[in-house]
């Protein structure tokens, strides 16, 4: 029997929309610049066609991405056993910005699009807050007990530190290689986590 004619378009759109986002994803994959030009290319469709399935590069980046990072708990599964804070963080903020350079033609895009369209921030992943309030777990109990306005500063401060626009501001404006600027990185995050902990003993 043949396919009908509503199946047929409907099936290439798919192939068109899954080929869009397969270049998506080998561009990110190679950490080099990510556009919808260069998707477009790869994926052998005129850009114009990339804008019909998505209406911007956030958008296109934020669905080929999904998936892409494990849950914090997965994530952090090498320190699961660990109950000093001041070890989780430094594990998460490395594990994190090591990503980050992984993939950083797409953070850098995804970045200049919340920076341009602020309303854009919601497509952001936001890996790092849960990276953050996983690796702050051991201190729940305490600090988040006891003084739970200095532990929600804490959390601020790391998501400050713990972040791919404290990654570039060490490598694009501070001139660090990227394993000087991730050794950078961890340093503060735990030094201000190490400073919570002395607060809360």
């Amino acid at each position: 029997m043949a396919a009908q004619p509503g199946t047929g378009r409907a099936n290439q759109k798919q192939r068109t929309r899954t080929a869009i986002v397969t270049a998506a994803r080998e561009l990110i994959g190679s950490g080099e610049e990510v556009t919808m030009p260069l998707v477009a290319r790869t994926a052998l469709v005129s850009e114009a066609t990339a804008y019909r399935y998505f209406p911007d590069l956030s958008s296109l980046i934020s669905e080929a991405l999904a998936g892409a990072w494990p849950p914090p708990a997965e994530a952090l599964a090498p320190v699961a056993d660990s109950a000093d804070p001041v070890e989780r963080v430094a594990f998460a903020c490395e594990f994190l910005l090591r990503g980050v350079l992984a993939r950083q033609g797409a953070v850098r895009a995804m970045i200049a699009a919340t920076i341009t369209r602020p309303g854009a921030a919601s497509a952001r992943p936001g890996i790092r807050f849960g990276l953050i309030e996983h690796a702050l777990a051991p201190l729940e109990s305490t600090l988040g007990t006891t003084d739970p306005e200095a532990f929600a500063q804490l959390e601020r401060d790391l998501a400050v530190a713990v972040s791919a626009e404290a990654l570039f501001t060490l490598t694009d404006l501070c001139g660090l290689d990227p394993e000087r600027a991730v050794a950078s990185a961890v340093h503060t995050a735990t030094a201000l986590t190490e400073s919570a902990v002395r607060r809360s003993a």
